[in-house]
């Protein structure tokens, strides 16, 4: 067990995990906060390294269990310093957890021909993308894989947004389109026919009229500027969500939520029929 009391070097680099990115990817780990998400990182075998608890606290029954159960450091910590780890402003949490990160390999993302991934390409929002994975892991996807120059996956907010989904649903970062086609490639080199669908509000069909029982990569754009070029010159189709009102368009995440939406109503039917 250690035991922090003071702002020292190891409780600095913890709190620099909620803020720079290059610091969590440099040591490989990020700061989960809230029971579910806890909870859903140790249910699905992600590596905790550190389980950290308030000096004094009275535990629940579920903190105590992770701390009796779960191989890891255990953090004794002044519950101030705790509070400012939480980002809370009422009462430190029970528990917060370093979490290492996973690789960010195409291969953790399971194949075949019910395959429904969704691309997020250069989300700039980090709770988007928190948001985009819930919805994906709520529809039934394989996975999301997030592209080109992009928010943090591992950002609190995002984190935050998934509310754990992040720890159920394989979620991928891939710096270019080309690696994604690449592996759609060999999905279809072995038999597996794959259609990539881009989602735009001047699309070519409307969402609900495009097949999407068959195996498939949605690919949704920036909140800004939507899909880029090369991405526009990859896809199979493209599709549109219908509004009407004064909205002009929908929030990306939201978008996609819908699309993920239609494709599990059509797949539900076709195996009820």
């Amino acid at each position: 067990m250690l035991r922090v009391s003071t702002r020292n070097a190891r409780f600095q680099q913890w709190e620099a995990l909620l803020t720079n990115r290059n610091k969590r990817q440099r040591s490989g780990e990020f700061l989960v906060q809230g029971v579910r998400p806890i909870s859903l990182a140790v249910e699905h075998d992600w590596q905790i390294r550190d389980l950290l608890y308030g000096a004094g606290a009275t535990l629940s029954t579920w903190a105590a269990d992770l701390l009796e159960r779960v191989d890891c450091t255990k953090v004794e910590m002044s519950p101030q310093l705790l509070q400012e780890l939480g980002e809370k402003t009422d009462a430190p949490p029970e528990l917060l957890a370093v979490v290492g990160l996973p690789d960010d390999d195409l291969a953790r993302i399971r194949t075949g021909p019910d395959l429904l991934v969704v691309v997020f390409d250069r989300p700039t929002n980090p709770g988007n993308i928190g948001t985009l994975i819930r919805s994906a892991d709520a529809f039934g996807a394989s996975g999301v894989v997030v592209t080109g120059h992009a928010a943090d996956v591992y950002d609190p907010k995002s984190v935050r947004a998934s509310t754990g989904s992040l720890f159920a649903l394989p979620t991928v970062r891939i710096s270019s389109h080309r690696q994604v086609l690449d592996w759609v490639g060999a999905m279809r080199a072995g038999g597996i026919t794959v259609k990539i669908v881009g989602t735009d509000e001047h699309g070519d069909v409307d969402v609900a009229d495009h097949d999407l029982t068959t195996a498939a990569v949605l690919v949704v754009g920036n909140e800004t500027a939507g899909l880029s070029s090369a991405w526009r010159e990859s896809v199979d189709s493209m599709v549109r969500i219908p509004i009407t009102g004064a909205a002009s368009s929908l929030n990306a995440a939201t978008a996609a939520s819908v699309v993920l939406y239609e494709a599990a109503r059509q797949r539900k039917a076709v195996r009820t029929a």
